[in-house]
């Protein structure tokens, strides 16, 4: 019989436990709050445009690496918002979402014995992404929030960070603001990464693709920005969070002219191409009044304050996200031996899907008591969702 066998490769992660969550959710009619997409509409003004795409035709290959129109759309907007020069040409590469974005620029600038530092807890994609890439992943830890520590907010111990960076660190991944804990790195955090990409010659990769949901008066700043950081960072945004088209697939990497050949070689073969009328349907969202973004960001820290609320009155801890559209929250009370057998009892018996936290960390120990949350649904879906959690069993006291 032939040794019909997966990859080693393939043997050191999981599937997607987000969308595993999804088909658990589907199978037992709960309310989704575990998957990030809104369940609310795209604006009209970016549906009709891909529907006039459509309708003109635009239905063949685009540039492998992007339309003209949509580069230059990306470049002129992070100009324009962060005043940093993107030649469209040199450094735009637009992929398959921020999802391909990633994998194509890690398989890009990664050999084999290259090490890539990630924060944790981190977005599930991205350790796998260093595997597939060859990476050896080494991991610094975002300590929740402790006001008795004096922690307010997600944070690192930057000695932790320094002792990560070595001769053989090529990257770091940034997301910010984040997913899951929906922290947003300062400016002096920043400044402390961008030190030690400078001092090792380290790319910084940063996952932008929630810079408009920000809360609280925090500012998104762009690592990209910071002096010296242009030419050794690769910023990966997408339309799918900002625009509510999370199945469109539409998202890209502004990369220095020195990386921006590999990340377009390794994504032309990976992919070939996005979607050439969704790509002219991006140049009209990225054209949209600024007031958009206020809008969008006023309507998601309602909807944010809508769900603590809930989650709060049904005895989950929580902590605040202050951008992004998620909450991380803290089950230990409610007496389960592990956050998956958990989200298991809540999606089943109780008929709302969330995320097992142990998903976002190496060791799934380190997240036993964490459950995440999304909030990108509209009202009657939270309050749908508070009625069902009504069924929750009383935490252990």
């Amino acid at each position: 019989m032939p040794k019909l066998t997966g990859s080693k490769k393939a043997t050191q992660f999981t599937e997607s436990v987000i969308r595993e969550m999804t088909r658990l959710n589907q199978q037992h009619g709960g309310v989704n709050l575990s998957q990030g997409f809104p369940d609310f509409p795209a604006p009209d003004v970016v549906k009709e445009a891909a529907i006039a795409a459509i309708s003109a035709d635009v239905n063949q290959y685009a540039v492998t690496w992007g339309t003209r129109r949509l580069r230059e759309a990306i470049a002129a907007q992070f100009e324009r918002r962060f005043g940093v020069r993107i030649s469209a040409d040199e450094q735009v590469t637009v992929c398959c979402g921020a999802t391909e974005a990633m994998m194509a620029t890690m398989m890009a600038i990664i050999d084999p014995g290259d090490e890539v530092i990630i924060f944790e807890p981190f977005y599930e994609n991205y350790g796998p992404d260093a595997i597939l890439s060859g990476a050896t992943p080494r991991y610094v830890t975002l300590h929740e929030p402790d006001p008795s520590l004096g922690r307010p907010e997600w944070t690192f111990d930057a000695d932790e960070l320094d002792a990560a960076f070595n001769e053989r660190t090529k990257a770091i991944i940034l997301n910010t603001p984040n997913n899951p804990t929906g922290k947003v790195f300062t400016r002096g955090e920043l400044e402390t990464i961008a030190r030690l990409c400078s001092k090792w010659d380290v790319v910084a990769i940063s996952d932008e693709i929630y810079e408009h949901i920000v809360y609280d008066g925090w500012r998104h700043v762009p690592i990209a920005a910071l002096d010296g950081m242009a030419e050794r960072t690769v910023t990966i945004n997408s339309l799918s969070k900002t625009y509510s088209v999370t199945g469109w697939r539409v998202g890209w990497a502004i990369s220095p002219p020195t990386l921006a050949g590999a990340i377009r070689k390794v994504h032309d073969f990976l992919t070939v191409g996005a979607a050439a009328p969704l790509q002219e349907a991006g140049v009209v969202a990225l054209q949209v009044p600024d007031s958009y973004y206020a809008q969008l960001a006023d309507s998601y820290t309602r909807r944010r304050d809508t769900l603590l609320g809930i989650l709060r009155r049904h005895s989950f801890t929580c902590y605040v996200p202050r951008g992004a559209y998620y909450i991380m929250t803290d089950i230990g009370g409610f007496g389960f031996p592990d956050d998956v057998e958990f989200a298991r009892y809540l999606v089943r018996d109780v008929g709302v899907a969330a995320v097992p936290g142990s998903s976002f960390y190496r060791h799934p120990t380190a997240g036993r008591t964490k459950l995440r949350f999304t909030f990108c649904k509209k009202d009657e879906t939270l309050a749908e969702a508070d009625r069902r959690l009504a069924k929750l069993t009383a935490p252990v006291r």
